[in-house]
């Protein structure tokens, strides 16, 4: 008897020091940066990622369209909401690939995309977020010598949106590809950020 508790004690350990049947620890981050389909990609091929979802928040109405986001009638934006574990990317890597993917000194939109359902915005999900994307927002103003009209808020009601719109530069390549192309977004973050445009 004492053999097999003895056992199992060691087995615990095992288990522990090694992650066995233990879940991984997770935060969400959630970020607007114009059109969605665009703001999948660099986040998804970082390490420590597990999903990012296209969807709408920063609005009132409840479960949004696409069609009514887009009218400008809702209040939403397009955004994305990134489930990562914190011990592999850190918030501020997250932060960091985001500042490059937009362009955070327009107030009207992004890029070719006009109205304020297109803006940028950071919602934060815990105070240490909130100083964290403060402090990088500062640090973007240094770096731009601009200011940055991306407002930086409680984290609301996310919808993840209709499933054709998720990943959707893997399922409609070209039709990704020729619309961002189209919409100037990669000429403007070269202008912006230089050889750190589009980071990952």
């Amino acid at each position: 008897m004492k053999i097999k508790i003895v056992a199992c004690f060691i087995l615990a350990i095992l288990f522990t020091s090694f992650g066995f049947g233990v879940e991984p620890k997770t935060a969400k981050a959630t970020f607007a940066g114009g059109c969605f389909w665009c703001m999948e990609e660099p986040f998804e091929s970082l390490p420590g990622v597990f999903s990012v979802i296209s969807g709408y928040t920063g609005g009132k109405k409840l479960n949004p369209t696409y069609e009514e986001v887009g009218s400008g009638s809702t209040g939403h934006a397009e955004s994305v909401q990134i489930t990562y574990d914190p011990s592999k990317v850190t918030y501020e890597k997250l932060l960091e690939v985001y500042w490059h993917n937009v362009d955070p000194t327009d107030g009207d939109g992004q890029f070719c995309d006009r109205g304020n359902q297109y803006r940028t915005e950071i919602w934060y999900h815990d105070a240490n977020q909130k100083a964290l994307a403060e402090k990088s927002k500062q640090k973007v103003a240094e770096i731009l010598k601009k200011p940055i009209v991306t407002p930086i808020v409680a984290a609301s009601t996310f919808y993840p949106a209709e499933d054709y719109h998720q990943d959707f530069y893997k399922k409609s390549t070209a039709h990704y590809k020729a619309y961002r192309l189209g919409c100037g977004r990669d000429r403007r973050l070269r202008e912006l950020w230089g050889t750190a445009a589009g980071s990952h």
